[in-house]
């Protein structure tokens, strides 16, 4: 389990495996690296790289300075560099899944696939003009209130009801609780990104220029943005596919990993 400084953040990150493919995975906010264990077993041919981002696990925490998903995406992007020069396959899941297309984006020369599971680029919803974008803020107004008044457990119950693993916030362990309750204000620091796409990945022509194979995989119980979300990618994404995991919701890749690996297995090139 290295440490090392990764574009200015100190980097934890796990290797798992030992496969001749080489790939990074990118966990969801409010995680840690240890999120890809379950996947990670059963991709033997894979050798995955999975860092703790900027903010989480045993990484550096974000000082507030600069954009956060920009932060994060070169703390990733300084990580791939010390795995060596080869292309790498991206898996992402939720905001890694939106750092990974970003890589893919800025870096295409790097990138050999992307597997994204609920990328949630939620501005890619809004652009596509249906409802789905406003019912999906007006389900987050709890939560955004709590964190305006300070109360970051109440934040953190009222996210968790919506993109957790489906049980009550108070059932999950003390500790647990109180990782996420300390770190519940970088969903909101990725909002310049995820919202209001300040990093222009959905500029003309950037995603249909885009020559690299995407896999866009959600769970069937999923909030319906995410639908939204992967249908316009979708639209836009010269090479892609899609596939949805029945019975799962957000957190696909830890609840049904032998279904996700399975995806990735059937979709990687090579």
């Amino acid at each position: 389990m290295p440490d090392a400084d990764c574009a200015g953040v100190p980097t934890h990150w796990r290797v798992f495996g030992a496969g001749e493919v080489q790939a990074l995975a990118l966990h969801c906010t409010l995680a840690h690296s240890g999120a890809w264990a379950g996947m990670a077993a059963e991709l033997p041919g894979l050798t995955l790289t999975a860092p703790d981002m900027l903010g989480h696990g045993r990484s550096g925490d974000w000082d507030g300075a600069g954009d956060f998903h920009t932060r994060a995406t070169q703390q990733a992007i300084a990580l791939m560099g010390r795995m060596g020069d080869a292309p790498l396959h991206l898996i992402g899941h939720s905001f890694g899944a939106t750092v990974a297309l970003r890589i893919a984006l800025e870096l295409p020369e790097r990138v050999a696939s992307l597997s994204l599971f609920e990328p949630v680029l939620f501005c890619a919803a809004r652009a596509a003009e249906g409802p789905e974008f406003a019912a999906h803020e007006a389900m987050h107004e709890p939560y955004a209130t709590a964190l305006m008044q300070g109360d970051s457990m109440a934040a953190a119950a009222s996210f968790q009801a919506i993109w957790g693993r489906g049980q009550p916030f108070d059932h999950t362990p003390p500790a647990q609780r109180a990782y996420i309750a300390a770190r519940v204000h970088l969903i909101a620091a990725q909002n310049e990104t995820l919202l209001r796409d300040a990093a222009g990945m959905l500029a003309y022509g950037r995603l249909e220029g885009l020559g690299i194979p995407v896999l866009l995989a959600q769970g069937a119980e999923s909030p319906a943005i995410i639908d939204a979300i992967n249908r316009e990618l979708a639209r836009r994404l010269p090479q892609v596919q899609r596939a949805t995991v029945a019975k799962a919701g957000h957190m696909l890749p830890i609840t049904h990993a032998a279904e996700c690996a399975e995806l990735v297995r059937a979709f990687m090139p090579g």
